[in-house]
């Protein structure tokens, strides 16, 4: 049993990129890019990943990596995690993305320091630089109080300006910042036990997005706030940048 530990949830199929964590990039599959890179960042934390599938356990297995094998059925990441932690026993999970090829130590470091309080949940979030991802019902939306924790998560544009409407643009949005909400989270281990248990919420379901579960029931997400660019690999477009970046 650890105090604190990564947990990466990993599902093989994915709808808007079929299969997207055994598509090749130089070489290798991306989940083993991303396994490689948090190893690399934070070879401090132990790391395990959570799949659903054979063919996402082997090549984990045979590059050194930690695997648990959960229930393909699961409604969401959390939940699978949730099932993780009941082998992994730790007290303080970090939730990083399959698909997050660039998750950087000090994101990690900001999540564990956050976890270490008292709010049960904590995500990360990075300002918006360009008016077309604003947009972007993909890259989703957060809004925070005035203390850091979370008001809501949308894929819709949030906030909203009433006078301006559709004419925002970059230097609208350089002045008033708004917020992506990146797909790095940490839990106390009871959250991951309460959410477990918990019914899918009306909005949840609405935006597809599982934070908004914990939200709808009465819990705090504290958000904390990074600069470090990422890559989400969320279609095949995703994909070809992060070949780029790689060079």
């Amino acid at each position: 049993m650890s105090k604190l530990a990564i947990i990466v949830p990993c599902r093989l199929e994915s709808t808007r990129f079929p299969r997207k964590l055994l598509h090749v990039i130089k070489g290798k599959p991306l989940v083993i890019w991303v396994a490689e890179r948090i190893a690399s960042q934070t070879p401090e934390i132990p790391l395990w990943f959570a799949v659903d599938h054979e063919l996402l356990r082997g090549p984990l297995v045979a590059a050194g990596f930690q695997v648990i094998m959960t229930d393909p059925g699961h409604a969401s990441g959390t939940d699978r995690l949730a099932e993780a932690n009941r082998t992994v026993r730790a007290d303080q999970v970090i939730n990083i993305q399959a698909d997050e090829p660039l998750v950087t130590a000090a994101q990690i470091r900001s999540l564990a320091k956050l976890i270490d309080g008292p709010v049960p949940m904590a995500t990360l979030a990075t300002p918006f630089q360009r008016i077309v991802d604003f947009y972007n019902p993909n890259q989703v939306k957060v809004v925070m109080r005035t203390d850091g924790r979370a008001l809501y998560f949308s894929r819709s544009r949030l906030p909203f300006s009433r006078d301006l409407g559709l004419t925002i643009d970059d230097a609208w949005l350089a002045a008033n910042p708004c917020h992506k909400h990146l797909g790095l989270y940490a839990y106390h281990a009871g959250l991951l036990e309460k959410f477990s248990k918990l019914p899918p919420g009306r909005y949840e379901q609405i935006e597809k997005l599982e934070q908004l579960r914990v939200l709808e029931n009465g819990l705090d997400i504290v958000v904390g706030v990074t600069a470090d660019p990422t890559i989400g690999v969320d279609t095949p477009e995703d994909a070809k940048k992060f070949e780029q970046w790689l060079g």
